[in-house]
C-alpha cells in the first residue's frame, strides 16, 4: 500500500508539471539567493582566517608601541638578551610589478612554526637572502614572474599579501632597522626581567582569539546575510503557495486513500518524504545557481571590502562545504516551514472532512485569523524596538518585526480596500469584478507579499543608498579642499619648495593607536584657512578652532564619539594629554575612530612620526604640479589631484553598494515569477467562476482584459503599500542599523523621482507576468467553458 499511496501522490505532479516547476524553481531560486550570499559571506571569513594565520594576530600575544609607530630594532634585541622569547614582524604596502600588496617581513629563525609559511618547509639560506618570497596561487598569478625571485605558492597565505624575510622587508620598505611589532612566543622563561624594566614604550596586546578584520566587517556580512534571508523568505513565499494548491487540490485523493485504509501516519509520511525528495532536488540546484551568483558578485564584494575596510578578500571562489550545507539545510527548512500549516491540517481532519471545501475554507479563515493577530503582534513590536531597542541585534530585530508584520498584514488591508470598492460600485461588471478580485486575493496573496517585501527592500535600499551618495559627496568637498596631494619621503623639501608657490602647505600626518579603549587614528593637522572655511560638525563649540589650533582641545568624528559615549565637552585621553572634545564631525565611510590636535600637539607627543602626505592649496594646480615634477623631481605617480582622488572615492562608494542593488533586482525578479506561477496554477481553477460570467455575455477578450487588470489593480495596490513600509525601512537602515554597525547616522532624503520608476517597473513586472494567464484565457475554447456546465459543480 505504500508504495500505490506515494505513486497516487506522484501522478499529482504528472498531471500538474506547472506546479511541480513552481515548486522546484521556487525553492531553487531561494535556496540560490541564499547559499550565493553565504559562499560570499564563508570566502570573506576565510580569507580573513588566512590573514590571522599569516600574521600571528590571532594566535600569539603581541608587544606594540605605547603611542603608535615603530619598534626599533635595538629594543628587540635588548629584550631577546633579557630573556624574552620574542620575533619580530614588520609590515607595510609595497608595489610589485603595478601590484599594491601587503608585504610581511618575518625572521625564520626566531617565528613560530608555521607563521607565513603554512608549516611547509622553504629553502631557508634562499629566503633569507630574499630570493624566495611566499604568495597564495591568486597573488602569485597576478604578480607574475620577478627577475632573480621564486615565488613559493602557499595558500595559507592572506590573499593580496606577500612573505618575505624582515631585513628584505625593511629594504623594500625603506625601513632600516623598523619592526612593527613583537610576537611574544609561548613558553616563555621564568624569571625573566618585567617588560616595564627593558621597553617601558612597549604594551602587551594579547591574542584576539578572533580576527579584527572579521570583527570590523561583521556588520557589512550582517548586511549581506539580512539580504539573503529577505530573498529566501520571498522564494519561501512561492513554495508556500504551490505547496498549499497542490494540498488543496489533492484533497479527494486524501480522502479515497484514507478510506482505502491507509493510516494517516503513514500518509502523512509519504507526503514528507515527497516533499523531502523535491528538497533536495531543489536544493541541489539552488546550491548550483548560488555558486554562480557568489562567483558573479565575489569580485565587487572584494572590491567593496578593501576600499571600505583595507582587507584582502580571494577574488576567485572555492568550493566549501560550510556554504553548500548550509543551502541544502535551508531548502529543507523553507520546505518544512512551507508545507508544515497543509500538513498540520491533513493531520487533524476527520476522515471525511478532508475533501470538503467548506472545512478547508473554515481552517484557512481560522489560519487568517491567527496571521492577522500575529501581525498585529510584530508591528506593536516594531514600534516598541524603534522606541527603546539599542544595538545591532535589536536592530534587525526591528527590521524582521516590520517586513514580516507589514506582510501578514497586506491581505487584510487589500481586502478592506477591495471591498470597499465593491461597496462603491455602481455597474454589475464593475461589481462583479471587485467581488472576484477578492475572492482569488487567498490565492494570489502570497505571491503579492513577496512583491510588497521586494519592493519595500528596493524602496529602503535605494532611499538609503542615495542618501548616502549625497551626504558622501558633499563629505568629500569638504574633506578633499586641496587642489593637489603629495606623497614624498622627503617632507621638508617638499614644504621648502611649495610654500611660496602655494597658498597652504597642509601636511597630512597619523598615527595608529587606541582612544577611550577602541581602535583609532590621530591626526595633527596645520589649523588655517581651509579647515575653518571646509569643515563642518555634528556638534562643536563656538570657538572650536581656535580652541584646537591652541592645543587646548580635540576633534573626534561621529564613530568614535559615538562607540566610546563620548560628545562634546567629554574629555578624551590621547597619549600622555587629556584634552576636552571641542567639535565631533562626520566621517563617512570610515570604520574606525579618528581624533585630531594640532600640528604642535602632535609633534610634541610623537616626534618619530614624520608627515609623508602633504595637501597643497593652490589657484593654479596644473602649473604648480609641473614645477613639483620639472622642478623638485617628484615623479607624476606621487602627486594626485583632487578630481582623480574623488573620482576613485566615489568608485569605492559605487562598488560597495553594487551587491546589494544585485541583490535587490534577483528580489524583485523573484516577485514577478511569483506572480506568473500564481496566476499560471489558478487559471485553470478560475474555469468554473469565469464560464457563468461568460455565459452571460462577457467574451473572452473581456474576460481576458479583466484578468490583467486585476493585477495590473493588485500590484499597483500593492506598490503604494510597499512605499511608506520602503522608507520605514530607509529610516531604520539610516537611524538604527547604520549607527550601530558603521558608527554615523545618515540624513535621510526622498527621491520621488526613483519611486515612480520603480512603481513603474513593478507594473510593467506584473503585465508580464500577468498577460501569459490573460492570454490563455481569451484563447480558452469555448467547449472547455462549456463542460463547466456538466460538472457537479
Amino acid at each position: 500500500m505504500t508504495r500505490a499511496g506515494f505513486q497516487a501522490l506522484w501522478s499529482h505532479w504528472r498531471r500538474n508539471p506547472l506546479q511541480l516547476f513552481t515548486l522546484v524553481a521556487g525553492l531553487a531560486l531561494a535556496t540560490a539567493l541564499w547559499s550565493g550570499v553565504q559562499a560570499v559571506n564563508v570566502e570573506a571569513r576565510a580569507s580573513y582566517d588566512a590573514a590571522a594565520e599569516t600574521l600571528g594576530e590571532a594566535q600569539y600575544d603581541q608587544l606594540r608601541p605605547r603611542s603608535g609607530g615603530t619598534i626599533p630594532q635595538d629594543r628587540y634585541v635588548a629584550l631577546r638578551r633579557a630573556g624574552w622569547l620574542v620575533a619580530p614582524v614588520l609590515e607595510g604596502e609595497f608595489a610589485v610589478n603595478g601590484e599594491r600588496l601587503r608585504l610581511v617581513g618575518i625572521d625564520p629563525l626566531t617565528a613560530p612554526a608555521g607563521l607565513g609559511t603554512g608549516g611547509e618547509e622553504v629553502d631557508l639560506a634562499a629566503f633569507l637572502g630574499g630570493r624566495v618570497i611566499l604568495a597564495n596561487a591568486e597573488t602569485s598569478a597576478r604578480l607574475g614572474s620577478i627577475a632573480d625571485v621564486t615565488i613559493l605558492v602557499r595558500n595559507s597565505v592572506a590573499p593580496g599579501t606577500i612573505v618575505t624575510d624582515i631585513g628584505s622587508a625593511q629594504r623594500l620598505l625603506q625601513r632600516a632597522g623598523a619592526i612593527s611589532r613583537l610576537i611574544l612566543l609561548p613558553g616563555q622563561p621564568l624569571g625573566r626581567p618585567p617588560l616595564a624594566a627593558i621597553a617601558p614604550d612597549l604594551i602587551l596586546d594579547p591574542a584576539q582569539g578572533g580576527t579584527d578584520m572579521g570583527r570590523l566587517t561583521d556588520s557589512f556580512h550582517l548586511n549581506l546575510t539580512a539580504f539573503g534571508l529577505l530573498s529566501f523568505a520571498v522564494g519561501i513565499f512561492i513554495v508556500h503557495g504551490a505547496i498549499g494548491l497542490a494540498f488543496e487540490q489533492r484533497r479527494g485523493m486524501v480522502r479515497t486513500l484514507r478510506a482505502l485504509g491507509m493510516p494517516l501516519r503513514r500518509l502523512v509520511g509519504l507526503m514528507v518524504a515527497e516533499l523531502f525528495l523535491l528538497a533536495l532536488l531543489a536544493g541541489g540546484l539552488g546550491v548550483v545557481l548560488g555558486y554562480l551568483v557568489a562567483a558573479a558578485l565575489l569580485p565587487d564584494v572584494a572590491a567593496t571590502l578593501r576600499g571600505l575596510y583595507g582587507v584582502q578578500v580571494a577574488g576567485t571562489l572555492g568550493l566549501r562545504p560550510a556554504w553548500w550545507a548550509t543551502g541544502l539545510g535551508m531548502a529543507l527548512l523553507g520546505t518544512a516551514l512551507a508545507a508544515g500549516g497543509a500538513l498540520w491540517r491533513i493531520a487533524r481532519m476527520p476522515l471525511l472532512a478532508s475533501a470538503q471545501p467548506r472545512v478547508w475554507g473554515v481552517a484557512a479563515s481560522r489560519g487568517r485569523l491567527f496571521l492577522a493577530a500575529l501581525a498585529v503582534i510584530l508591528l506593536l513590536a516594531a514600534l516598541g524596538l524603534a522606541l527603546w531597542g539599542k544595538g545591532l541585534v535589536l536592530g534587525f530585530a526591528l527590521l524582521a518585526c516590520l517586513l514580516i508584520g507589514a506582510a501578514l498584514a497586506l491581505p487584510l488591508i487589500l481586502d478592506a480596500i477591495l471591498a470597499f470598492g465593491q461597496r462603491h460600485a455602481r455597474r454589475v461588471i464593475a461589481e462583479w469584478f471587485w467581488a472576484d478580485t477578492r475572492a482569488q486575493l487567498p490565492g494570489l496573496s502570497l505571491a503579492l507579499m513577496a512583491l510588497l517585501l521586494a519592493m519595500a527592500a528596493n524602496v529602503g535600499v535605494s532611499t538609503m543608498v542615495s542618501s548616502f551618495r549625497l551626504t558622501f559627496t558633499g563629505f568629500l568637498d569638504q574633506r578633499l579642499a586641496s587642489e593637489l596631494y603629495i606623497r614624498t619621503d622627503n617632507g621638508a623639501a617638499l614644504e621648502a619648495f611649495a610654500a611660496p608657490r602655494s597658498r597652504e602647505v597642509l601636511p597630512i600626518q597619523s598615527i595608529d593607536m587606541p582612544l577611550a579603549g577602541l581602535p583609532a587614528q590621530v591626526y595633527g593637522a596645520r589649523i588655517g584657512a581651509t579647515y575653518r572655511d571646509n569643515w563642518a560638525f555634528l556638534a562643536a563649540t563656538t570657538d572650536v578652532w581656535d580652541s584646537v589650533a591652541e592645543g587646548q582641545a580635540v576633534i573626534v568624528n561621529e564613530q568614535l564619539a559615538r562607540r566610546a559615549g563620548l560628545w562634546v565637552g567629554d574629555r578624551l585621553t590621547v597619549g600622555t594629554l587629556t584634552l576636552p572634545i571641542a567639535g565631533v564631525f562626520g566621517d563617512y565611510g570610515n570604520p574606525v575612530g579618528q581624533a585630531i590636535l594640532a600640528e604642535p600637539v602632535f609633534k610634541r607627543l610623537f616626534p618619530g612620526e614624520a608627515p609623508t602626505r602633504f595637501g597643497l592649496r593652490s589657484d593654479n594646480p596644473i602649473a604648480l604640479r609641473r614645477a613639483l615634477i620639472d622642478g623638485l623631481g617628484l615623479p607624476e605617480g606621487q602627486i594626485v589631484d583632487q578630481a582623480a582622488l574623488k573620482a576613485l572615492s566615489l568608485q569605492v562608494f559605487e562598488r560597495t553598494f553594487t551587491v546589494t542593488a544585485a541583490l535587490n533586482v534577483l528580489t524583485l525578479a523573484v516577485a514577478a515569477f511569483a506572480i506568473l506561477m500564481s496566476l499560471l496554477t489558478l487559471a485553470a481553477m478560475r474555469l468554473p467562476h469565469l464560464a457563468p460570467v461568460w455565459a452571460l455575455g462577457l467574451t473572452r477578450r473581456q474576460l481576458g482584459g479583466l484578468e490583467l487588470l486585476r493585477a495590473l489593480l493588485l500590484a499597483l495596490l500593492t506598490a503604494t503599500l510597499a512605499l511608506p513600509l520602503g522608507l520605514a525601512l530607509a529610516w531604520t537602515l539610516l537611524a538604527v542599523v547604520n549607527v550601530e554597525a558603521f558608527g554615523w547616522r545618515l540624513p535621510m532624503y526622498l527621491f520621488p523621482a526613483d519611486y515612480a520608476r520603480l512603481g513603474a517597473f513593478a507594473l510593467v513586472a506584473a503585465t508580464l507576468a500577468a498577460a501569459w494567464p490573460a492570454r490563455r484565457l481569451a484563447r480558452t475554447p469555448p467547449a472547455a467553458l462549456l463542460k463547466v456546465f456538466a460538472n457537479e459543480r
